[in-house]
């Protein structure tokens, strides 16, 4: 029998995905433009698991692409560059990312990418184009924090590729939950570069920039969600107040 991860998908697929899609992105998004890689050093010295990367979001795939490569990058003794691609010869298979039911439920990619880690939720502010307010699915809590305990989870708190949208209380209710490593991630250049989608090309010769923080300095017991929204916002660049 293959070996599957928590959620019981083939983990040699998921690998296959990593390395085929990898390959693709960075030939025909990620190569005609400038990649620069910050901070990766960090990615070295942390636990393999019980991890949560935070990050301002700027198109829906190919930053989080990006970030992934950068992971496996550091792991295979590639500081701060991803232009060795051999690092996707070894990628690490227990990294998530958390992404919209909605959105890895449309065409034919994205359910292909939500094998190679998506852990959908349903927004709780929005179906669609159409703003709604809802309770949040528990399922879809006790699934973040499956990925959080096998590995590392890539979560974008302001939930939305949009500019200047403040970052959700959500997230912080799940670091107090789940008590994980915090690493914060700043983007930048994507929204230049690509579509919303980050899968069609914009302009070419853009500086695409990932740039690794330190782990945030974080007391689960004693930090409200008030507390913990602000650490975010002000660690990933995106400090708005709240709409």
């Amino acid at each position: 029998m293959p070996k599957r991860n928590v959620f019981g998908q083939p983990i040699w697929i998921k690998k296959k995905i990593f390395q085929t899609v990898g390959r693709l992105v960075l030939w025909y998004l990620l190569k005609p433009n400038k990649v620069v890689v910050s901070g990766t050093k960090v990615l070295t010295g942390i636990p393999g698991e019980n991890v949560l990367f935070v990050s301002n979001h700027q198109t829906i795939f190919t930053d989080v692409i990006a970030m992934f490569h950068a992971m496996f990058a550091a792991l295979n003794g590639q500081i701060d560059s991803i232009d060795d691609w051999s690092f996707l010869k070894n990628p690490k298979v227990n990294v998530y990312y958390v992404a919209a039911r909605e959105t890895m439920q449309k065409g034919i990619l994205p359910p292909i990418l939500a094998i190679a880690g998506a852990v959908t939720v349903d927004r709780t502010w929005r179906k669609g184009e159409e703003m709604i307010k809802r309770e949040v699915n528990p399922d879809d809590t006790k699934s973040i924090g499956m990925a959080i305990k096998d590995g590392w989870v890539v979560t974008f708190p302001q939930g939305t590729t949009r500019t200047g949208a403040p970052v959700r209380k959500g997230t912080a209710h799940l670091i107090k939950q789940h008590k994980p490593l915090v690493i914060p991630v700043r983007v930048d250049g994507f929204r230049t570069a690509f579509d919303k989608t980050g899968f069609k090309k914009l302009q070419k010769g853009t500086e695409l920039s990932l740039k690794f923080g330190q782990p945030l300095a974080i007391d689960y017991e004693n930090d409200s969600v008030e507390v913990l929204v602000k650490k975010i916002g002000v660690a990933i660049g995106e400090d708005h107040p709240a709409e």
